[in-house]
């Protein structure tokens, strides 16, 4: 186990530091959350809040006691994996909770409606009613937009428009729509499925109030002032471009003339470069749109545009079992299959997967910071910055350390100072810079710990 990278890694959505079991309920919870969500790893004898490493004390009795806990106080039952970790003098207590195909999981003694959490960002949550359906949904592998809304007709499904997206792919037929789900067979009824109500319902918003896109361009970097607004409630597909639309109106354009500088060279040579990554902020929408939980209730899918930055945000966790780091990879579980597959079949998304890969890979081949990918309360935000990055700044002395911390498995203060020849003052010194920049962790009791070490962020020795 690469413990070193467990210590210098944040509290999040799949790692949790506990000093001690002084308070059981509090681990508990976490346990549920993680099993509930994406799995996750406890550890046992660092601080929560300092990180400082403390250790336990008899660790063979607490680590029974961890696994009584789980087995008495938890249902469905879980079977963690526990680990007792020497550490110097002292001893860690890891335990591994894994996701689960048995969720949902709550306290016993509370009950599946109050004692049923999952984990969002560092915290523990209590799952609502229609976060208690879709955990259900999830083991049983269905999706909210195959559920048939049986007081409709399939009339209801707007046929003219989905022929007219297809006009250009194949020949839609009415008994297409059955293949497609638009439309399910209920009690020898045919009815329109909750994902073709949302998609081409012709009273779509009366059952759907929030599936709509809000856009909003703002001045400077808060919600203070906003300068322009708008609000788009076409039929999704049709609603990309006139998003794309209001994104342009507001983004910075500027001609790039051919390079050979002839005052006669065609002005139809010249090019159009946005000031913003356009391709990554149409992905982005067209994720917002495919992977939004339209079970939810109370906000509809926000795109805000701000001096720096732009946000688009959609309501709905990541499906129970995805972290950030896995979609980021192109691991990828659709919770809206039927949406999902009517923009597979028109080509606005090219496979699972992809779109989040292609977000990054569009924003840093034009010169922008990599995007930002976080769940924020019950929502989903991706933040794509519209300022050219920079490299840090590193003197010779920054750079020197980081060429030594690339090539172990982590350095005392001691052993950097004799590797770059500076005294053991400068050499702290710069380690904190590095450390305020985000470049550099370190790992110890305490910031007066002789034996602690110095890695770099992300590279631990593995």
């Amino acid at each position: 186990m690469d413990i070193n990278g467990l210590l210098i890694s944040p509290e999040g959505k799949t790692l949790e530091f506990k000093r001690d079991l002084s308070s059981p309920m509090g681990i508990l919870r976490t346990v549920v959350s993680f099993s509930n969500t994406a799995g996750g790893v406890i550890i046992l004898g660092v601080g929560d809040k300092t990180k400082y490493i403390h250790g336990v004390e008899e660790p063979l009795k607490l680590e029974e006691k961890i696994s009584n806990l789980i087995n008495d106080c938890i249902a469905p039952q879980i079977i963690p994996e526990i680990e007792v970790f020497p550490w110097r003098e002292t001893y860690l207590i890891i335990v591994h909770i894994f996701p689960s195909s048995a969720r949902p999981h709550y306290l016993k003694n509370q009950g599946v409606e109050k004692g049923c959490y999952i984990r969002v960002g560092s915290t523990n949550r209590l799952a609502d009613k229609i976060m208690l359906s879709e955990l259900q949904r999830v083991r049983i592998e269905d999706s909210f937009d195959k559920v048939p809304i049986t007081e409709l007709s399939s009339e209801n499904i707007d046929f003219r428009v989905i022929s007219e997206l297809f006009l250009h792919k194949k020949e839609i037929r009415k008994a297409d729509l059955e293949t497609m789900d638009l439309i399910t067979l209920y009690q020898k009824k045919k009815v329109p499925t909750v994902g073709g109500v949302i998609l081409f319902g012709q009273n779509r918003l009366k059952y759907f109030p929030d599936a709509w896109i809000q856009l909003g361009r703002f001045h400077g970097t808060t919600k203070t002032n906003i300068m322009d607004t708008q609000e788009i409630t076409s039929y999704p597909i049709l609603a990309i471009d006139e998003v794309m639309l209001f994104v342009k109106k507001h983004a910075m354009n500027e001609v790039i003339m051919p390079s050979s500088g002839l005052k006669n060279e065609s002005l139809s040579r010249h090019k159009n470069r946005w000031s913003i990554p356009l391709i990554a902020i149409r992905e982005a929408i067209v994720n917002a749109v495919v992977h939004a939980d339209y079970a939810q209730q109370g906000s509809p899918i926000r795109l805000a545009i701000f001096n720096d930055r732009i946000e688009i945000e959609n309501p709905g966790l990541l499906l129970f079992g995805l972290t950030v780091d896995e979609i980021k990879r192109g691991i990828s579980k659709l919770r809206n299959r039927v949406i999902g597959q009517i923009f597979y079949r028109l080509g606005l998304i090219e496979r699972w997967g992809s779109g989040i890969r292609r977000i990054i890979d569009s924003c840093q081949e034009a010169g922008f910071s990599e995007p930002v990918f976080e769940e924020i309360g019950t929502h989903f935000r991706v933040t794509i910055f519209t300022e050219m990055v920079q490299k840090p700044y590193l003197n010779e002395t920054d750079e020197n350390i980081m060429v030594v911390l690339k090539k172990s498995a982590g350095l005392s203060t001691h052993k950097i100072s004799e590797l770059i020849s500076k005294s053991q003052r400068a050499t702290r010194l710069r380690l904190i810079h590095l450390i305020e920049k985000g470049l550099v962790a370190e790992v110890g009791t305490g910031p007066n710990d002789p034996k602690r070490k110095y890695f770099i962020k992300g590279n631990s020795g593995d």
